[in-house]
């Protein structure tokens, strides 16, 4: 399910991204890799702030949907 559907402090896996390579390797970069753990801290206005491999990051909900976790 993409990373959108899961509910604030929950603590998922992620299984894969999905889109384009431009924005695989934008989300690589970002700490989004396959395996990693990723959490959502908060919602504001659609976007998301998580936490993943112990970094806040901000992403547009855009974005999250391309997460499966």
């Amino acid at each position: 399910m993409p990373l959108t559907f899961t509910k604030v402090g929950e603590v998922k896996c992620i299984e894969r991204i999905n889109g384009k390579d431009e924005t695989k390797r934008f989300l690589n970069n970002l700490g989004f890799v396959e395996g990693s753990e990723v959490s959502i801290i908060t919602e504001i206005a659609g976007n998301l702030i998580v936490m993943v491999k112990d970094t806040r990051v901000a992403i547009s909900k855009e974005m999250a949907n391309r997460i499966v976790v």
